[in-house]
């Protein structure tokens, strides 16, 4: 619709209140084709009025499902999740929609990205149209810092209390706004990736962007061109040029998973960016500058691989300024009550069922269990028993047989902590793994509650120094 357009065009004062609405504005035909677009939506997006107007919105604001592909905008198998479409299809049938919220995920920068719009329409006839004006205000941020707010058991969307986690916690806050390489390592399933991130949010970084990579998931030629971008005609199939992750985290964080998997021709090339900040995209002549914080991680002990010769021994203390070793489960199984019941809550949330609690029994199960997965391994566990699961209470029975039948087979269940009688070292310990519970503690040292209460009221407190 041209009318409107025009009417923004001309009316000075009209296009200035246009464009200074704190959020993004898109003007919808009941085609749900964009005719107009604000200033703020264009920043937000990165899109152009001459690029979004007569688009449909999807495809206007590049939402991953039709980014770069022949896709229309409401006509995918995906489009019927969409939480922004049927927003606008209400204001275009009249009615006035409020602050609805809806996680999307949309190309920008040439980069997909998960973000959580706050969505507001409302109707609007012009020229004899029946037009939506959609307002759409990213909350990214804001939901993120609400996550960590609403976790009293954890840091920055890391749950745990254990005094290594807390040590951990301490650690992200000193190396956050420092400008040094961080090397994280630890087992997999550890939440490697988690600690990357919340060290670039807790950082004066956190408004630029958090670009992970995971080095060993492509080939040499892939990974050059996904790490430093390529011109266009670099290679078959190079038809346009192409930021790489590095330019894209310009400001930001790039987190290299997997690091110790890099090859030597890309470790030569990652150690130039790490020593000068330069690098030249794929079949390009012109040198880019970045000032990307480089946090990377792996599984391996990434000293034994400079040993065996498999990886550069100066690349290694140029990513290895601040070492981090993350603790597997096994060693702080006090904070699987506390893991089991976040990843419970949010799978519940995410299925839309009725509350369910974990039982006792179940509870012990996992407990005596050695974890070998770490996390990630408990969450599955817990995603397939709440399958099994046809109540509201999750039973040792739901629980996967390996968890069940191997529950800490190699630790029988009291030896670890004591040796015949109880004594005020065992308690300690126990009472340190378990986070202070002293009902995880008394499950820890194959008692019963009583006989702790009992102890810990008697002369044995004075040897845990109470």
């Amino acid at each position: 619709m041209q009318a409107i357009r025009d009417l923004l065009q001309q009316d000075g004062f009209l296009r200035a209140l246009f464009n200074s609405v704190p959020c993004g504005v898109l003007v919808v035909d009941a085609a749900r084709r964009v005719q107009a677009i604000n200033n703020l939506a264009e920043r937000t997006f990165y899109r152009p009025s001459d690029d979004a107007v007569g688009k449909r919105a999807g495809e206007a604001i590049g939402c991953v499902n039709v980014w770069d592909t022949s896709a229309v905008c409401g006509g995918t198998a995906a489009c019927d999740e969409c939480r922004i479409l049927p927003v606008a299809q209400e204001a275009l049938a009249g009615r006035r929609v409020l602050r609805k919220k809806a996680p999307c995920t949309l190309v920008i920068d040439g980069q997909a990205r998960d973000l959580v719009l706050l969505i507001s329409a409302a109707p609007i006839s012009f020229a004899g149209e029946q037009l939506a004006i959609v307002m759409l205000e990213d909350i990214t941020e804001l939901e993120r810092l609400r996550a960590r707010l609403v976790t009293p058991d954890g840091f920055a969307g890391i749950i745990g209390r254990d005094k290594r986690m807390l040590a951990l916690y301490e650690t992200i806050r000193d190396v956050a706004d420092a400008r040094v390489p961080v090397l994280i390592q630890g087992e997999s399933g550890t939440g490697k990736e988690l600690v990357a991130a919340a060290i670039h949010h807790e950082s004066a970084r956190a408004r630029k962007n958090f670009v992970p990579v995971n080095c060993a998931a492509l080939p040499e030629g892939l990974l050059e061109s996904e790490l430093f971008g390529h011109v266009r005609g670099a290679f078959t199939g190079a038809f346009r040029d192409k930021k790489g992750r590095f330019e894209l985290a310009d400001g930001g964080t790039i987190f290299l998973d997997e690091v110790a998997d890099l090859t030597p021709v890309i470790q030569v090339k990652l150690l130039r960016v790490l020593q000068e900040g330069t690098f030249e995209p794929v079949g390009g002549e012109t040198t880019i500058s970045v000032t990307t914080r480089v946090v990377s991680a792996t599984n391996k002990d990434l000293r034994a691989e400079v040993v065996a010769g498999r990886f550069r021994e100066d690349l290694f203390y140029r990513l290895c300024v601040v070492p981090i070793e993350l603790s597997p489960l096994r060693d702080r199984r006090g904070d699987i009550p506390l893991l089991a019941e976040h990843i419970l809550r949010t799978a519940l949330v995410q299925s839309a069922r009725p509350d369910v609690r974990i039982a006792p029994e179940a509870l012990d199960a996992m407990m005596q269990y050695a974890w070998p997965g770490n996390v990630r391994e408990l969450q599955n566990a817990i995603q397939y028993a709440l399958i099994k699961c046809h109540g509201d209470t999750l039973q040792a029975e739901h629980l996967p047989h390996v968890v069940t039948c191997r529950a800490r087979s190699t630790e029988p269940r009291s030896g670890r902590y004591r040796k015949g009688k109880l004594d005020a070292e065992s308690v300690r310990r126990a009472l340190d793994d378990a986070g202070g519970n002293k009902v995880l503690a008394a499950r820890l040292l194959g008692i019963g509650r009583a006989t702790l209460y009992r102890f810990l009221q008697s002369d044995g407190d004075k040897g845990l120094g109470q």
